[in-house]
């Protein structure tokens, strides 16, 4: 019987904050992004509909200590 490990029972590795930036320093030069990539700005009045999945509601609860 194959033994299935779900993302439950996998431990999270601890990463500090400094860490997570120092990784996206040194991937940063790998994608360089197109001068134009900037999307023009959406007044909120125009943004209706929206729905957003729990799993990622809580991702991004979640990685509240990298927001300051």
């Amino acid at each position: 019987m194959a033994n299935h490990i779900t993302s439950r029972e996998r431990p999270e590795p601890e990463f500090t904050l400094a860490e997570l930036r120092g990784d996206c320093a040194r991937m940063a030069p790998h994608w360089p992004a197109p001068a134009d990539a900037a999307p023009a700005p959406v007044p909120p009045s125009l943004i209706h509909g929206v729905v957003v999945e729990p799993a990622s509601v809580r991702l991004v609860a979640a990685t509240a200590e990298y927001g300051a």
